[in-house]
């Protein structure tokens, strides 16, 4: 039987409602028993005690809260009555955690996947030739390639919004407005056509807005971040786009390039349109030469590679009041999994990282490890503040609707997503983990910033929790959505890959659960199976220009 509350730590005073409450109803928990004096919605939270205004309030054993006016025992905690407070954190406090006992995972200690094997080591979980542009002014031209690529070689989807307006167009010709409001659409997938090369899993062609007319920072940003997509594991090759005159430069790539990968052996086919004149030139040039490309990209087949290779990315939006007791938990028992056999997980986010800082500082592996997080979270919310956009401003109207009324009871819960492993390393944007372990990577909490960053980071799968909806993806690095509740995924199916929603009604545990999502990221892995957001073209995109983007 399903309970109706939960209190996530011992030590919390707010208890969550697993399902709707109604007014007057007697909840009874751990010998005690509250009076609910207002109908409490399921994922909101109410208080175990009588607090006064400036009492604290704590939830996952953590301050999250500072009480705006008395809030009488069993009330709920709201916008109006509660503010973001969070505990100051210092390297200088720092008690280091040294104790951390493994999950078992004798079970998968010889299992295998079935990824593509790069020359330096790397295995990746698909085989993608990418496409992109040094600067905006090449859009329209990667735009063009796009369409001329993905449906002479089978990876255009079918286009049944394109049906509908036909539709619509023949109905009109026919009747006029008559017989145009009872038009219903079936939805169809009609096949496009078989791929020309059954190993290349895509060509992926990306956009921005950058790599002129910005400060060098911004446009040496971007050619770092177009070097650590290409030495992704899921990427085997790239075509890359020039005007000639920006200011980001075929050799600023290059030299990204080689920075973070001596050994990178990948072709770099490179187009200039200034040097070829015109566009038809050069753009005949680019087809012919990636064309050949994709030849030798398709030789390359899967092959088994151990779990140890697996690099996953650990990602949370359209939070809701579930997330940090059923999904996220998910997530961090399977981080601990893959750490355990020797794999790389990434939780980024730092805005969602306010309230658990020191946590995170006493797992850090070494004092200087510690040090480069707490610098790039003051450094962070130093430029946040300075433009009125401080951390306390990062929850949504859905997140604050849904349960989380401050950043610190959201970022308590996303924090549950690193599971309890040492972090072996802190990353800044682009940089590459070096080795196996948990890091922490420095992005904004945005959807798209934080999968691109995750994905430059060398994510070769990325798990997102949901507990609202979001088609997120990445070109480059399948995205898997995982739900907090059973509801979610039967209402949005087109979305949701996975879904956690047995945890809250107490059919499953967030360990059997998370051995559940390690066999489907395998799957994944080996290319057995597509997420949603592969399936729906979902190919989000969008670099990071280091202002202040929560």
């Amino acid at each position: 039987m399903q309970h109706k509350v939960l209190k996530v730590n011992p030590s919390d005073n707010v208890i969550v409602a697993l399902r709707n409450l109604e007014a007057g109803e007697n909840i009874e928990f751990e010998g005690e028993t509250y009076i609910l004096p207002r109908s409490i919605a399921a994922k909101h939270k109410f208080v175990t005690e009588d607090l006064e205004k400036g009492d604290h309030v704590t939830m996952y054993g953590v301050l999250v809260g500072k009480a705006t006016q008395p809030i009488k025992r069993g009330e709920q905690i709201t916008t109006f009555n509660l503010k973001h407070e969070s505990e100051e954190y210092s390297v200088s406090k720092r008690v280091p955690q040294t104790d951390w006992q493994a999950p078992d995972v004798s079970k998968w200690e010889n299992r295998t996947f079935m990824g593509y094997h790069r020359s330096d080591g790397q295995v990746g979980t698909a085989n993608y030739w990418l496409v992109l542009p040094l600067v905006f002014c090449e859009n329209r031209n990667i735009l063009k390639l796009k369409e001329a690529f993905d449906k002479a070689l089978g990876y255009a989807f079918p286009d049944v919004y394109l049906r509908q307006v036909e539709d619509l167009v023949h109905l009109h010709q026919k009747n006029g407005a008559a017989g145009i409001d009872t038009y219903n659409q079936e939805v169809k997938t009609d096949s496009v056509g078989r791929r020309l090369f059954p190993n290349l899993d895509g060509i992926k062609f990306l956009t921005h807005e950058s790599g002129c007319g910005e400060n060098n920072q911004d446009s040496e940003l971007l050619a770092a971040l177009f070097a650590a997509y290409a030495n992704n594991a899921n990427v085997t090759g790239i075509t890359v786009l020039s005007l000639g005159c920006q200011k980001t430069q075929f050799s600023d790539l290059m030299d990204e390039i080689k920075k973070r990968n001596p050994a990178f052996d990948k072709p770099v086919l490179m187009f200039e349109q200034q040097a070829y004149g015109t566009e038809f030139d050069m753009m005949s040039a680019a087809i012919k030469e990636t064309f050949k490309g994709l030849i030798e990209a398709n030789k390359l087949t899967r092959q088994p590679a151990p779990l140890s290779k697996l690099q996953i990315g650990l990602k949370c939006g359209g939070s809701d009041g579930f997330s940090g007791i059923s999904a996220n938990p998910v997530l961090g028992h399977l981080s601990d999994l893959v750490v355990a056999l020797n794999g790389t997980t990434y939780l980024a986010e730092f805005p969602e990282l306010c309230g658990v800082e020191q946590e995170l500082i006493n797992r850090c592996v070494t004092t200087e490890k510690a040090e480069k997080f707490e610098y790039l979270m003051r450094d962070y919310a130093a430029k946040a503040e300075a433009v009125g956009a401080g951390f306390d401003m990062n929850p949504s109207a859905g997140n604050i609707k849904d349960g989380l009324i401050t950043d610190a009871i959201k970022s308590a819960g996303a924090a549950k997503k690193g599971g309890t492993a040492p972090i072996v390393d802190v990353l800044n944007y682009t940089e590459l983990a070096k080795g196996p372990g948990l890091h922490l990577v420095c992005t904004p909490g945005n959807d798209v910033l934080a999968t691109t960053g995750k994905a430059a980071s060398g994510t070769t799968i990325i798990l997102f929790t949901t507990g609202l909806g979001t088609p997120t993806g990445n070109p480059i690095c399948p995205v898997v959505k995982v739900s907090t509740n059973t509801q979610l995924a039967q209402r949005m199916p087109d979305i949701i890959d996975f879904s956690c929603g047995e945890i809250i009604t107490g059919e499953k545990t967030i360990e059997q659960t998370a051995e559940d999502l390690l066999e489907y990221c395998i799957s994944l892995a080996s290319g057995e199976i597509l997420t949603k957001a592969q399936e729906l073209g979902q190919d989000d995109f969008m670099p990071w220009k280091r202002g202040v983007n929560l």
